[in-house]
């Protein structure tokens, strides 16, 4: 098989992925994107307190960091047979900022936070950091209302020791404690606003009306094309708004082609990196509640709707380990993961991903379908498998699901390095599971 591509095809998936990433500094500003790319393609948002649209369309509806969009549009008179779902996750492992943040040590005002995640704690360090998330708001007119915040500027930073002060920490590496070692500092001195008196004066509101607020620190570098022939990107957040991006444009170019009573859907779902387990996380009612949803609203039985379940397939997508070229002896030796080698088929005989043989199949041919090369990850034996939606996605749906991803070098860093012919060859294989012509 041919692993084609052209110097177009690249830098538009370069420029479009960069352009989701660097609008996307936490769940919520994902949802927002990714609602706002639905949009333009002509998806139109569906309340979750509302019926559920039975017109034939394109719909979606989105629920705090995760978001979940499908197409009926094609089905016409006809009865779906089934669901191709992509499942993706929005949250990133990061620095989350305590209620009560504010705190004076040896004179610099320094703002408590939470380790989320499996973040890479040195990767955070001597970064300009800004800071982004959600508020709970009162209008001056009694409305409570959600608003996003995005200060892309320069307000934090955790500077490390320097090694004059640890002489170690050049051949033994660093030993941080998130607690006592992570706490960025804003501020020199005593006096000035609090946090969260600074956030309202940010905000333009009286302290009293911000009813409740998240938020996240985020490193401002944007994200770049990196190497000697520009053929990776480097930037924080691809694990996993990478294939989020991926799902996107697949979805656009399913929605595009008759699906033979398929319904095409992605979702999103935030807390993956803690486990899933929330209102809107993979571990809830959010996917299966709308599976049935869907499958009702298009004249289907409660019975109807199992057997479509029945006949249904999921792909969880998140990003791989590529093969470190400083650290293979971390690696399965049978199973090396290349950079720029095509996406990957995640197998875990524990099932820490959901892949069986046939969740397999249809990768494969996907791919196939795609015409883009396939590699396959496991991880060594002697080491711990991580894990991904797709066993909690499986388990809540009883739907055949296979795990996939895209190689990454740097996981769970500030900044990430993934191929940009894997995202090329990514958004196709999506394409090609969305819209299969091996049904």
């Amino acid at each position: 098989m041919s692993w084609q591509h052209s110097a177009d095809d690249v830098a538009q998936t370069a420029a479009g992925l960069s352009a989701f990433l660097d609008a996307s500094p936490t769940p919520f500003h994902a949802v927002s994107e990714s609602a706002n790319r639905l949009k333009a393609i002509g998806f139109v948002e569906v309340d979750e307190a509302g019926p559920t649209p039975p017109a034939p369309g394109r719909y979606f509806v989105a629920r705090g960091g995760s978001i979940l969009a499908w197409s009926t549009e094609h089905l016409g008179d006809e009865r779906p047979s089934g669901f191709r779902v992509v499942g993706a996750h929005t949250d990133s492992p990061n620095l989350r900022i305590k209620p009560a943040a504010d705190a004076m040590k040896s004179g610099w005002h320094t703002l408590g936070v939470e380790r989320y995640g499996g973040a890479l704690l040195n990767s955070w360090l001597d970064r300009d950091l800004g800071i982004a998330g959600r508020a709970v708001i009162r209008t001056s007119h009694g409305r409570i209302i959600e608003q996003l915040f995005n200060f892309d500027e320069a307000l934090l930073r955790v500077s490390q020791l320097a090694i004059h002060l640890d002489r170690e920490v050049a051949t033994k590496g660093l030993n941080l404690n998130p607690q006592q070692h992570m706490a960025p500092h804003w501020a020199l001195g005593p006096g000035g606003p609090t946090f969260l008196e600074w956030l309202c004066n940010e905000l333009g509101i009286a302290t009293k009306d911000l009813l409740g607020w998240e938020a996240m620190a985020y490193d401002l570098t944007p994200a770049r094309r990196l190497g000697r022939d520009s053929d990776l990107l480097a930037s924080g957040r691809l694990d996993n708004l990478a294939t989020c991006y991926a799902s996107l444009v697949a979805m656009e170019r399913a929605v595009a082609a008759p699906t033979d009573g398929i319904i095409p859907l992605i979702v999103m779902f935030d807390h993956e990196e803690i486990g899933s387990v929330s209102e809107r996380g993979a571990g809830s009612t959010f996917l299966p509640t709308w599976l049935e949803r869907i499958a009702c609203a298009n004249g289907a039985s409660r019975d109807e709707y199992f057997a479509f379940l029945a006949g249904s397939v999921i792909a969880s997508g998140d990003v791989t380990h590529a093969t470190h070229p400083h650290y293979p002896d971390r690696h399965e030796p049978q199973h090396n993961i290349a950079m720029n080698g095509g996406p990957v088929l995640k197998v875990n005989a524990n099932v820490r991903y959901a892949t069986d043989s046939v969740g397999a199949a249809s990768f494969t041919l996907a791919c196939e379908q795609a015409g883009v090369p396939m590699q396959t990850f496991v991880t060594r034996t002697d080491l711990p498998s991580g894990s991904t939606i797709g066993p909690m996605t499986a388990a809540m749906t009883g739907v055949t699901t296979v795990d996939f991803g895209a190689p990454t070098l740097s996981m769970h860093s500030a900044r990430e390095v993934c191929g940009l012919d894997d995202q090329v060859g990514y958004s196709a294989a999506l394409h090609a599971f969305l819209a299969p012509q091996h049904s």
